[in-house]
């Protein structure tokens, strides 16, 4: 580059003076500032564009390592996921000389079953929920009437004196 101290930026300019003269040279120092300003922006702007072209074309070199990076993983999940699918295909399929090859382990109960279930839950439910006479209740410690923790308190909480009232 080219190097310019303060030295000869004097001589540039004392040269200038004589030769353009002292009318015209600051229209001249006008137009060689803008044209200056307009080469700094061109050659910025060049910059810019070659460091985007480089970073563009780092991006799609990495995007393709990555895209064959998933398909070589979705291969192998693939491999392993039809391996393991056999495997289970042959455990689930019943031997001849398996012992427990007749009895069905996906069979769907029948209707009648549901039904008795049903019924035996909803028997069970209502014996659970039926009226307890009280002396029961009592003599197997069971509550009869549900009160709440602040009712409770009242009820067993000490009182020194007692209320008075007014009149």
């Amino acid at each position: 580059m080219i190097d310019l101290g303060l030295a000869k930026l004097a001589l540039i300019g004392a040269v200038a003076l004589i030769v353009i003269g002292p009318k015209d040279l600051p229209k001249v120092a006008r137009m060689a500032g803008t044209l200056f300003g307009r080469a700094q922006r061109y050659i910025s702007q060049v910059k810019s564009e070659v460091s985007r072209e480089i970073e563009m074309e780092e991006l799609r070199k990495m995007q393709k390592e990555v895209e064959s990076a998933a398909q070589n993983f979705e291969q192998d999940m693939n491999k392993e996921f039809s391996e393991a699918q056999q495997e289970l295909n042959e455990l689930v399929q019943p031997e001849s000389h398996n012992i427990y090859s007749t009895y069905d382990y996906y069979s769907i109960p029948s209707n009648e079953a549901l039904l008795a279930k049903a019924k035996n839950f909803r028997r069970r439910k209502v014996a659970k929920t039926a009226n307890i006479p009280l002396w029961y209740k009592s003599r197997h410690a069971q509550r009869s009437q549900v009160i709440s923790g602040a009712a409770r308190m009242a009820k067993h909480r000490v009182n020194a004196l007692a209320p008075k009232s007014f009149f």
